[in-house]
C-alpha cells in the first residue's frame, strides 16, 4: 500500500462479520482513507465464554485502525466521537440498524453493502433465503441508507450465479468478493461526484429475507425433494438444518449439512432411513434425499461414512 491517500474522501467503516472483513480490505488496498472503524463490542462466547472480538475487530486493530464499540449508537458520548473523527462518508457492510443521528452525519451520507438484489430479499438473511427459495441468481448492492430496513436509493448492482450445489457457505465468499469491490466502486463515483440514485421499485413481487430461527431450521421432509435438498444447503455450514431421529422409541435432533437428491419412485413411507454399506438415504415424495454429512447431539460434524459405524439403526428408524 502507498503512504499516500487516494483522495478526499474520510470514511468510517461499520461491520462486524468476516463479510465485511472483505470490504474493509478492499477499501485499504485501494488507498482509501479509512479515519475510524465502528464494530459490536467484545462478548462471550463458545462454551468457555472466552471473550470474542468481532471479525472486524480483529482486523481493524492489526491494521492500526481506529475502532469505536458503542453499545447504545444514540449515546452521546459515542456519537460526539464519532463527529470527532470528522468523516465525510460511511460505509456499512453487516452491521445493525443505524439511528438517523449516525446515518445523516457525514456530507456525502451513509451507503449500505447488502448481499442481494435489492429490492427482494430486504433483511437479516440475504444469503440462506435466495437458496432456500431455489433462486438462480442473486448479487450485491450498495445504496443510501434511510429510515426503513434495506430500502433506500440503489447505487450499484452486480449480479451473481447460484449454482445447483452452492451452499450459504460457498456463496457468501463469492458475494463478500463481489461486494467488497462494489464497495470501491461506490467509493470512486462517491469522489468523483458521479454517483446515481435509484429509487427502488416496490411495485413488485417481494420476497423477504427475515433472520433465521430455530424453527426456520427444521425439516419438513413431506416436502418436495427440491425444496428439501434447497432447504439444507440454505441452512449449511450455519445455523444448520435439522430433523429428528427416531431409533429404536428414541427420537433425538440431528443436524444435516450436505446433501443429493435422487429422484425415484418408491413405496416407502415418507422419512424412512434407509441404511447400506456406505450410505444412508431418507425417503421423500418424489424420491431419496442422500445424507452425506450429518451431526448427532454431542457428536462433532462427520460424513455418513463415520455416522454409519457407530449407529445402530433398529428396524422402523426414521426422521421426522
Amino acid at each position: 500500500m502507498s503512504t499516500s491517500k487516494n483522495n478526499s474522501l474520510r470514511i468510517v467503516f461499520m461491520g462486524t462479520p468476516d463479510f465485511a472483513v472483505g470490504s474493509l480490505e478492499q477499501l485499504l488496498k485501494a488507498d482509501f482513507n479509512v479515519v475510524g472503524v465502528v464494530t459490536a463490542p467484545d462478548r462471550p462466547a463458545g462454551r468457555g465464554r472466552k471473550v470474542q472480538e468481532s471479525a472486524v475487530k480483529r482486523f481493524a486493530v492489526k491494521h492500526n485502525l481506529k475502532v469505536l464499540q458503542p453499545t447504545n449508537l444514540k449515546d452521546e458520548a459515542f456519537l460526539e466521537e464519532l463527529k470527532s473523527l470528522e468523516a465525510n462518508l460511511q460505509v456499512v457492510v453487516a452491521f445493525r440498524m443505524l439511528p438517523k443521528a449516525v446515518w445523516q452525519m457525514p456530507e456525502n451520507g451513509t451507503f449500505n453493502l447488502h448481499a442481494s438484489l435489492l429490492p427482494q430479499y430486504r433483511g437479516a438473511a440475504p444469503i440462506n433465503w435466495a437458496i432456500i427459495n431455489g433462486e438462480t441468481e442473486t448479487g450485491v448492492t450498495t445504496f443510501f441508507i434511510d429510515e426503513k430496513i434495506d430500502t433506500g436509493s440503489i447505487i450499484l448492482q452486480k449480479t451473481a450465479t447460484i449454482l445447483p450445489d452452492d451452499n450459504v457457505g460457498t456463496l457468501h465468499d463469492r458475494l463478500m468478493e463481489l461486494g467488497s469491490h462494489l464497495v470501491v466502486d461506490t467509493c470512486k463515483q462517491i469522489e468523483a461526484g458521479t454517483v446515481t440514485r435509484q429509487k427502488q421499485d416496490e411495485n413488485i413481487a417481494l420476497r423477504p429475507a427475515p433472520k433465521i430461527h430455530k424453527d426456520t431450521c427444521r425439516i419438513d421432509w413431506e416436502a418436495t425433494i427440491k425444496d428439501i435438498y434447497n432447504h439444507i444447503r440454505g441452512l449449511s455450514p450455519y445455523p444448520g438444518a435439522w430433523t429428528e431421529l427416531v431409533n429404536g422409541g428414541k427420537a433425538e435432533p440431528m443436524k444435516i449439512f450436505t446433501t443429493e437428491m435422487e429422484q425415484a419412485g418408491h413405496d416407502h413411507s415418507i422419512g424412512k432411513l434407509i441404511a447400506e454399506k456406505k450410505s444412508l438415504k431418507v425417503a421423500v415424495k418424489d424420491g431419496y434425499i442422500s445424507l452425506l454429512e450429518l451431526q448427532l447431539p454431542g457428536k462433532r460434524r462427520m460424513q455418513v461414512n463415520e455416522v454409519l459405524n457407530g449407529l445402530n439403526l433398529k428396524n422402523g428408524a426414521h426422521l421426522r
